[in-house]
């Protein structure tokens, strides 16, 4: 795969998405606000690229500048204001982007919003619903059988503290979870559409 090189000052987009992070450059209006969110899974980071905005997370707030970055850790709710004068550009990256990828909340009442799957990357699989709940299943096996093998091997591994063989049956765990988290990502928005089609 060649090297993909992006520009912030014409990629302002979704640059790269993977159950592991997703990365992207946005850019906000003068005054614009973003929706208040949290991730139940995942952290996100904002690096300022351009302008100033107010970010408030988990109940503070700090303006941010170029090159100022700030992180919201995964639970807490979090919102971003660029200032009146002037537009702002950032980075963001969230990891890990498990769906539902965003919490929505009702700020009268401080209670959690039904979740909605696939607002930041829509299912693009062109399988059926049903293809893609088997893939799902064998992929949650697959995590099983994995896991199970880990806890069978791991004791006799670590006795002997051997790395190499430790850490390659958690690396094949590991693969195996990220198969799965990439059978759910494309489950989870297509079923979604089935049950709530607007």
């Amino acid at each position: 795969m060649p090297l993909e090189v992006f520009d912030a000052r014409t990629d302002v987009r979704n640059l790269f998405i993977t159950p592991e992070i997703r990365a992207r450059i946005m850019h906000f209006e003068a005054g614009q606000v973003s929706a208040g969110h949290t991730h139940d899974l995942g952290h996100e980071m904002f690096l300022v690229l351009d302008g100033q905005a107010e970010f408030t997370i988990a109940g503070q707030s700090a303006i941010l500048g170029p090159g100022q970055l700030c992180v919201a850790r995964a639970g807490e709710w979090h919102e971003i204001r660029t200032l009146a004068d002037a537009p702002m550009t950032l980075y963001l990256s969230v990891t890990p982007h498990v769906e539902p990828t965003h919490t929505q909340w009702d700020r009268e009442g401080g209670t959690r919003l039904p979740y909605r799957y696939g607002l930041a990357a829509p299912s693009t699989s062109p399988e059926s619903v049903d293809v893609l709940l088997e893939r799902h299943l064998a992929a949650t096996d697959a995590l099983a059988d994995a896991a199970r093998q880990l806890a069978g091997i791991q004791p006799r591994q670590a006795s002997a503290i051997d790395l190499e063989q430790m850490t390659a049956s958690f690396q094949e765990l590991y693969a195996r979870f990220q198969a799965l988290e990439r059978a759910w990502n494309e489950l989870a928005p297509a079923a979604a559409r089935l049950h709530d089609p607007a």
